[in-house]
C-alpha cells in the first residue's frame, strides 16, 4: 500500500533515466522468457503502472514505480517466472492504489491478467473484532490456489522486495510486516520450494524483531569467515579429487546456514555460537543427464563416505522419495579428519534438483514431466488446502483457517500406500483417520478403525513412510469433537468440523432463541451483533455458533446473562467516570484519544507507559512482563483495554502478523519511576553454597528484592527460576552482570 512522503529538491529528469535504466534491465533479464508480442505487453503495463503511480512515493523518499519493478525482476529472476507474471507484478498496485479498476485492466490485458491482479488486490473495508484483516486477505489469495498459483508467488516477491527495503519505515511498522512475514510468508515460501526466498525473509525478519540477536551472530559469522573457508577447502579437496577421477561435471561449495537458523538453534540447544560446529553446509551439484541421477548421487554418497565417517541416524534420501514441494536431494552428515573432528553435512544433487531447491515450485514445473510421482505429491497438497477453503463456514474462521493451514507448511511429509499400491502424501504425524479423510470424506466419517500392515490398529494410531493401509467403516460411525484432538491434516481436521456443525446446527438455534428470550426478560429487546460480541467476549466463545451451541447444549446456565448484564453496566459506569469520553472500542479511537492527550507533537499517536495510565486503560501484559526500558507495541483488546508486550513475546508473532491493524506504538517515560517483576533463569553447575552467594549478591549487595525463587539440581547442574523487582532494562542488565561473576554460574537468560 502506498504512503506518500513529501521530498525536496527532486531531479525529475534524474528519476526518469533512472526509471528507465531499471526498466530495461528487467526487460534484458526477462529476454529469455519471451515469446512473440510479450514485449509489447509488458511495456504497455509498465507504461500504466508508471502513468498511475507518478505522483507516488514510498516511505524512503524513491518513486513508487521502483518498487514494481523489482517485485517482477524478483519473479524472473529469483523464482524465474515469465511474460504474465511481469505483467501482473508490474500493475500489482494499480488496482488497490490507483482509481484503475479491475475491468480495465482486463480489457487491455485479458481476463487471466485481471484474475491475478484481483487475487493480489487486499480486501478493503471494516472488519468486526473477532476476524482479522491479514487473515481474510490471506484467505483471499489462497482461493487462487485453485486457478493460479502465480498470485501466491508473486505476492511473496512483493513481501521479498518489502522487506528489503523495510528499513525506511518506522519501527511499528517494522513489527507487524516482519512478523506476518514470519508467521505466514516464510512458511508459504518453504512449502512452495522457494528455499532462497524463505531463508532471506526468516533473516530479515530478525533482523527487525531482534535486531542485537541478529548483528551478534552477522558479526561472529564475519569473524569466523577466514578459518571456516579454509576448513571447507581442506574439507572439499580430497573429494574433488575423487569427481575428477569419475569424470563427473560438477560444482563443489560450502555454504553457511542462514542466521535465523543459526539463532533458532542457539535458542533451542541453548548452547553458545562457538559450540555449534554445523554452521555451514558442503553441496556437490553433479551435472549428469536425467536417468543417471539416482546412480550418480548414490555413487558420490559412496566416495563421501570412504574419505569420512557418515552418522547413519543423519542420513536422508529425498531423491527416492522426493518432499511434496519438488524437493530432491540426497543429505548426510559426516565427521570430518584431524585433531578436531567436526560433524558437517553434505547435500549431494544435480543441476536440475538444485534449480528446484531454489526457485521452488515455477522450476519444479518447469521438469513436470520428468517425475509424475512429485506431480502427485504436490497436487495431493494442493487438494488439501482446496478442501481446507471448501469449508461450509465461511463467515467465521479466516484466523482459524489461517491457523490450520499454517501449521501444514513447516511439516515434513511421509509417503503411505492403499492396499492397491497408491501413493498418499500426508504431513509428518498423520494418522490412520487422517488416511481415511484423504481416501474420502465418507470414509473418514465412517471409519471405525483400520489395519496398517495387516496389523488391526485405533483410528489414532500414527503412520509412518512404507505404511500400507486399509480403512474399516460402518454405517453407524459418526465423527465426534474427540477426532480433532488426534488429527493432523487440514483435510480432516475441516471435513470433521463440518459434520459436527451441521449435527450441532438444531442446538446452535435452540441456544440463540434461549439468549433471546432470557434477553427480553431482562429488558434487552434485540440481540443485536454488538450484544452478541460482548457475550461471545465475556463467555470467551470463538464465534457466535459456539456462543450459541454452548447455551443450547446447556454447558452455560442461562443465569449467567444476569450476570453478564450487571457486570456491563458495572463496567461502562466506571467508564463513564473516565475523562475519555468516547470508548475505546478500535484502533482509530484510541489514538485520536491520545492525540487530545498530548497534543499534535512526535509520538502523540503512542501510549507514554507511566503517564497516561488515569486516562487510558492499559495494563503490562502478563505473558511477557515487560519492564522499562524493554522494546513494547500496545494491543487494543475486545474487553480488557490495552495490553503492553514486548516485542520478544511468545505471543507477539501472532498477535502483529494477525490482528496488526490492532497494534499501537507504546513509549516508555523516564517521567514516572516504577518496580516491574522479571524473571530470570539461572543455570550452572552445582556447588555447595552456590544459591546462597546469588541470593546475597541480589538481596544484599544490590538491594533487589525477590518475589519468587525455585531451584533444581540434576547430575550436578542446577537451574534456578528466580522472581524479582526491578527498575528498568539497565536496572536488570547490572544485576545480571553481577550475577555472573558469581563462581559456578554458567547461563542466565530472562524468562516469561
Amino acid at each position: 500500500m502506498n504512503n506518500t512522503v513529501e521530498v525536496k529538491e527532486i531531479d525529475l529528469e534524474q528519476e526518469r533515466k533512472e526509471i528507465l535504466k531499471r526498466y530495461r534491465k528487467l526487460l534484458n533479464i526477462a529476454r529469455p522468457y519471451l515469446q512473440d508480442d510479450d514485449a509489447k505487453l509488458i511495456k504497455k503495463a509498465f507504461m500504466l503502472s508508471a502513468e498511475a503511480h507518478k505522483e507516488m512515493r514510498r516511505k524512503s523518499g524513491e518513486p513508487y514505480i521502483y518498487h514494481p519493478i523489482a517485485v517482477a525482476q524478483i519473479c524472473v529472476e529469483e523464482i524465474g517466472l515469465g511474460a504474465t507474471s511481469i505483467m501482473c507484478a508490474l500493475l500489482h498496485d494499480v488496482v488497490e492504489d490507483t482509481e484503475i479498476e479491475l475491468s480495465e485492466i482486463e480489457a487491455i490485458f485479458g481476463r487471466n491478467v485481471a484474475k491475478i491482479i484481483d487475487g493480489l488486490t487486499k480486501i478493503s473495508g471494516v472488519f468486526d473484532y473477532g476476524s482479522s484483516q491479514q487473515a481474510e486477505n490471506f484467505r483471499k489469495m489462497l482461493l487462487t490456489l485453485s486457478d493460479d498459483i502465480r498470485v501466491i508467488l508473486i505476492k511473496l516477491a512483493d513481501r521479498l522486495h518489502n522487506m528489503r527495503t523495510l528499513g525506511s519505515m518506522p519501527r511499528d511498522k517494522q513489527l507487524k510486516i516482519s512478523s506476518e512475514t514470519f508467521y505466514l510468508y516464510a512458511p508459504l515460501a518453504h512449502r512452495l520450494g522457494l528455499h532462497a526466498i524463505k531463508s532471506e525473509l526468516e533473516d530479515l525478519c530478525l533482523k527487525y524483531t531482534e535486531p542485537e540477536a541478529y548483528k551478534d551472530i552477522a558479526k561472529k559469522l564475519k569473524e569466523t569467515k577466514t578459518s571456516r573457508e579454509s576448513f571447507i577447502q581442506n574439507f572439499i579437496r580430497p573429494i574433488e579429487k575423487d569427481l575428477n577421477l569419475m569424470g563427473y561435471k560438477h560444482i563443489v561449495k560450502g555454504r553457511p546456514k542462514s542466521i535465523y537458523s543459526i539463532y533458532h538453534k542457539l535458542k533451542k540447544n541453548n548452547t553458545p555460537f562457538e559450540e555449534i560446529y554445523d554452521l555451514f553446509a558442503v553441496r556437490v551439484i553433479l551435472d549428469v543427464p536425467t536417468e543417471l541421477e539416482k546412480s550418480a548421487c548414490w555413487a558420490v554418497y559412496s566416495m563421501v563416505t570412504d574419505h569420512y565417517k557418515p552418522n547413519p541416524e543423519r542420513l536422508k534420501d529425498w531423491i527416492s522419495n522426493p518432499k511434496s514441494n519438488g524437493y530432491e536431494s540426497l543429505h548426510t552428515t559426516v565427521m570430518s579428519s584431524g585433531r578436531r573432528g567436526r560433524w558437517v553435512e553434505v547435500q549431494i544433487r544435480t543441476t536440475r534438483m538444485d534449480e528446484i531447491a531454489e526457485k521452488g515450485f515455477a522450476a519444479h514445473w518447469k521438469y513436470k514431466g520428468n517425475d509424475t510421482r512429485t506431480n502427485k505429491a504436490f497436487e495431493s497438497w494442493l487438494s488439501q488446502i482446496r478442501e481446507a477453503l471448501d469449508t461450509s463456514d465461511k463467515s467465521q474462521s479466516a484466523v482459524e483457517l489461517v491457523d490450520d493451514i499454517r501449521s501444514s507448511l513447516y511439516n515434513d511429509e511421509i509417503f503411505v500406500y492403499t492396499p492397491k499400491g497408491k501413493l498418499i502424501v500426508l504431513k509428518d504425524g498423520a494418522t490412520a483417520l487422517d488416511f481415511a479423510f484423504e481416501i474420502h470424506s465418507e470414509v473418514g466419517a465412517r471409519c471405525i478403525g483400520a489395519k496398517v500392515n495387516n496389523k488391526l490398529v485405533p483410528l489414532s494410531h500414527k503412520l509412518k513412510t512404507g505404511d500400507i493401509i486399509e480403512c474399516m467403516t460402518s454405517p453407524k460411525q459418526k465423527p465426534s469433537e474427540d477426532w480433532l484432538a488426534f488429527v493432523a491434516t487440514t483435510k480432516a481436521k475441516a471435513r470433521i468440523k463440518d459434520y459436527i456443525k451441521e449435527a450441532n446446527k438444531q442446538h446452535v438455534i435452540m441456544g440463540r432463541d434461549m439468549i433471546e428470550h432470557r434477553l427480553k426478560v431482562l429488558g434487552v429487546n434485540t440481540l443485536t451483533l454488538e450484544i452478541t460480541n460482548q457475550l461471545r467476549a465475556y463467555f470467551n466463545a470463538k464465534d457466535s455458533n459456539d456462543l450459541f451451541y454452548r447455551f443450547g447444549k446447556a454447558y452455560i446456565s442461562l443465569d449467567e446473562i444476569k450476570k453478564w448484564k450487571s457486570d456491563r453496566e458495572a463496567h461502562e459506569r466506571k467508564q463513564a467516570t473516565k475523562a475519555i469520553q468516547e470508548p475505546l472500542t478500535n484502533t482509530k479511537n484510541v489514538i485520536k484519544e491520545l492525540k487530545k492527550l498530548h497534543g499534535d507533537v512526535k509520538n502523540a499517536d503512542a501510549i507514554l507507559i507511566g503517564e497516561d495510565m488515569d486516562r487510558v486503560d492499559y495494563t503490562l501484559a502478563k505473558c511477557c512482563n515487560p519492564i522499562a526500558g524493554d522494546t513494547v507495541f500496545g494491543f487494543v483488546t475486545i474487553n480488557e483495554g490495552i495490553k503492553i508486550h514486548r516485542t520478544s513475546c511468545p505471543n507477539a508473532t501472532e498477535l502483529l502478523s494477525r490482528h496488526g491493524d490492532r497494534v499501537i506504538k507504546a513509549l516508555w517515560t523516564s517521567q514516572v519511576k516504577m518496580s516491574f517483576v522479571a524473571h530470570l533463569i539461572i543455570r550452572g553447575t552445582d556447588r555447595m553454597g552456590l544459591m546462597n552467594d546469588v541470593t546475597r549478591v541480589i538481596s544484599q549487595e544490590l538491594k533487589v528484592n525477590i518475589q519468587n525463587l525455585s531451584i533444581g539440581v540434576k547430575e550436578g547442574i542446577f537451574e534456578g527460576k528466580i522472581a524479582l523487582m526491578v527498575q528498568d532494562t539497565q536496572h536488570l542488565e547490572t544485576l545480571v552482570h553481577s550475577l555472573e561473576q558469581v563462581d559456578g554460574v554458567i547461563q542466565i537468560e530472562r524468562g516469561e
